[in-house]
């Protein structure tokens, strides 16, 4: 499921994640699986990952950056 991480637009239903993957290819693997509620926010500045649960204090869920080589469409090896 694609989620928006621009800090404003609430998580649609509830989900429990244990990795996440930006469009640009980084991915996160969480020191543990997160817990995602209705309402929550997230924010992803490019190098920290944040979640401001609904009417709470956001919090930086522990885990490990990386990269993930891609294969661009119609391009040759």
């Amino acid at each position: 499921m694609r989620l928006i991480t621009d800090g404003v637009t609430p998580v649609p239903r509830m989900m429990l994640v244990d990795d996440l993957e930006t469009d640009d290819g980084r991915f996160c693997e969480l020191d543990r699986p997160l817990f995602l509620r209705i309402g929550d926010r997230i924010d992803f500045d490019g190098r920290t990952l944040s979640v401001t649960p609904k009417g709470g204090e956001s919090f930086s869920p522990g885990g490990a950056w990386g990269i993930r080589c891609r294969r661009r469409a119609g391009r040759r090896l």
